[in-house]
C-alpha cells in the first residue's frame, strides 16, 4: 500500500537539547502542568487507530484523566522515562484535521501550534494509511517535531498490505515507526525515535504539502509579514495565515479580537469583537 501526496521539500531545524520547545506558559493555561517533566509529548491521531492503546502502552498506571480548561472534553496525562528523561504524554482528542471544525480539532490544533511540544506522536492506522496522512501533514505544516506511530501493522498484515516504511520515512522527512500496540510491538523503537527528536539525534527534514498556487503563495508573501507584525510571538505566522486564507472561523475570530496567541483569551472568546485592519476586512 503505498501513498502519493504532492509534497515538496520544507527546510526547519527547532533542535536543542537543553531547551525545550515547548511553551510552558501557553501549557499552563491549557490546564497542563510541566512542573518536574524535562520534556512534553502530544499524542495525536484520528479516532480507531488505537491511540489510547499507545497512550496505554507508554504510560501504563502513571496516568489521569481531567477535563480541558473550561471544556467538558476529556484530557488524558501521563507519565513515562526514557534514558535518564522524564516525558510528560498528553492524549489529544481524536481528529480527523487540524482545521477546528469541532471542539476536539480546535483543542488538538491549539495544543499543537501554542503549547509547542517537543515531539508530537501521530497515531495512523496502516491499514487506512493514505486517509490518516492528512493529518500527518497538517501537523508538520505546523511543527517539524513529528514522528509517525504507524500502528496495527498487526491488521495490515492479516490484510495482506505491505508498507514501505523506510520509503515513506524518506518521503516524510521523520521518523515512521511501524507498531501493533496491542501486542506492545513496536514501544522501544517509538522510545527510541521520541529521544532521538528532543536530543537532536535525527534531525527531521519534513515535507510538507505544495500548493502549486503562484496566487496563494502571494497572498501569503503579503499576508505572513502583516501577522507577525501584529502577532510577534506567534510560532506559525505562515499556517495561521494559510488557515486565515482558507476562512477558519476561529482563527478569523481571533485575529479581529486580538486575541490570536494568547490561550487565555481565545479559550474564553469573551472580549468584543474588533476588526485589525490591514487583516481582517467585513463582507
Amino acid at each position: 500500500m503505498s501513498a502519493n501526496p504532492e509534497i515538496h521539500s520544507s527546510v526547519s531545524l527547532r533542535s536543542c537539547e537543553k531547551c525545550p520547545l515547548h511553551n510552558a506558559a501557553n501549557l499552563r493555561r491549557l490546564g497542563v502542568n510541566t512542573v518536574g517533566f524535562d520534556h512534553v509529548v502530544a499524542l495525536l491521531g484520528n479516532p480507531n487507530t488505537g491511540k489510547s492503546t499507545v497512550f496505554n502502552a507508554l504510560t501504563g498506571l502513571r496516568q489521569h484523566v481531567g477535563n480541558w480548561t473550561g471544556k467538558t472534553v476529556a484530557r488524558a496525562e501521563g507519565a513515562f522515562h526514557h534514558r535518564g528523561r522524564t516525558f510528560k504524554l498528553v492524549d489529544l482528542p481524536g481528529a480527523y484535521s487540524l482545521f477546528s471544525s469541532s471542539h476536539h480539532e480546535e483543542i488538538a490544533r491549539d495544543f499543537v501550534l501554542f503549547g509547542q511540544p517537543d515531539v508530537t506522536v501521530v497515531v495512523v492506522d496502516a491499514t487506512r494509511l493514505e486517509r490518516n496522512l492528512v493529518l500527518v501533514l497538517q501537523a508538520l505544516e505546523i511543527t517539524d517535531r513529528v514522528v509517525v506511530a504507524l500502528n496495527l501493522m498487526d491488521e495490515a498484515r492479516r490484510h495482506a498490505i505491505e508498507i514501505d516504511v523506510r520509503a515513506l520515512s524518506r518521503r516524510l522527512g521523520i521518523p515512521v515507526v511501524p507498531m501493533a500496540a496491542r501486542q506492545g510491538e513496536g514501544i522501544p523503537d517509538l522510545l527510541r525515535a521520541i529521544e532521538e527528536i528532543v536530543s537532536g539525534a535525527f534531525v527531521p527534514h519534513p515535507r510538507q504539502v505544495n500548493h502549486q498556487s503562484e496566487s496563494l503563495e502571494r497572498a501569503l508573501s503579503d499576508l505572513v509579514p502583516q501577522i507577525e507584525a501584529e502577532f510577534p510571538h506567534l510560532p506559525n505566522a505562515r499556517w495561521v495565515a494559510l488557515r486565515l486564507l482558507d476562512g477558519d472561523h476561529s482563527i478569523i475570530q481571533a485575529i479581529r479580537e486580538g486575541t490570536l496567541g494568547n490561550v487565555d483569551q481565545m479559550e474564553r472568546r469573551a472580549m468584543p469583537s474588533l476588526n485589525r485592519p490591514g487583516l481582517i476586512e467585513e463582507t
